[in-house]
């Protein structure tokens, strides 16, 4: 994300754990599980609706070859676990040492591929927009200024050796920080929740881009949806 636009565009018992403390669900709508198994979310827009910023081509492989990838691993890894079956995939990572330890790293890998991607496919769209003013305000405190908040996100992300994500998130004091995972790792396994990732994943660039991260960022800058962003920092800030 660039200095000037990264705002602007820019078992039973562990059942009964995981209902008792239940976050709201910034997923629900797109994974509601189907006779007990997770499903790969539809997206709100066309494969070609991103272009030229993000290429149909990796569209089209990066939803139904690779999400759907991390949804099928995940139902395999759950399998014969009905009761963690049934739990939506933020709780399932939020709780991720309650998980069984012979399926966790299955479970940290296509769960976290399978929470990151669909936040990701969610607050992107078509024309981008400008945040609005709660979650503008609340980077110009936290980071004490629109500008430096651009710049933490921009250093995470163009830093980050190998595969993994940059992140703005809402933290377990309500606060903003930015930061990067390595491979799958999801925010929510910190106690975090993530308003906005980035996909720093080759896979996300690598057919139009190639070794150009820093165009990637640039470019995917202009298909932020700031509006869902908002929203998501809204409900984690009420949860």
């Amino acid at each position: 994300m660039n200095r000037r636009n990264f705002l602007m565009k820019g078992g039973t018992a562990l059942a009964g754990l995981f209902l008792a403390n239940m976050p709201l669900s910034l997923y629900a709508a797109h994974h509601e599980p189907a006779e007990g198994a997770h499903k790969l979310p539809e997206l709100s827009y066309a494969y070609d609706a991103l272009e030229p910023h993000i290429d149909t081509l990796t569209m089209t492989i990066h939803h139904g070859k690779h999400h759907q990838g991390y949804v099928n691993k995940l139902n395999a890894a759950l399998k014969g676990h009905d009761e963690l079956m049934k739990m939506p995939v933020e709780d399932l990572l939020r709780h991720i040492d309650k998980v069984p330890m012979d399926i966790r790293q299955a479970v940290i890998n296509s769960g976290g591929g399978h929470a990151n991607h669909t936040l990701f496919w969610r607050t992107m769209a078509p024309n981008g927009s400008k945040p609005p003013g709660e979650v503008l305000a609340a980077i110009q405190s936290e980071f004490g200024s629109y500008q430096a908040g651009s710049d933490l996100f921009d250093k995470a992300a163009l830093a980050h050796f190998g595969s993994g994500w940059a992140w703005l998130v809402v933290d377990e004091k309500k606060k903003l920080q930015t930061y990067v995972t390595a491979n799958q790792d999801s925010p929510l396994m910190k106690g975090h929740t993530p308003i906005l990732g980035l996909d720093v994943w080759e896979h996300a660039y690598y057919l139009k881009y190639q070794n150009r991260r820093a165009d990637y960022l640039k470019a995917w800058e202009n298909v932020i949806h700031w509006e869902q962003v908002n929203a998501l920092y809204l409900a984690a800030m009420a949860r």
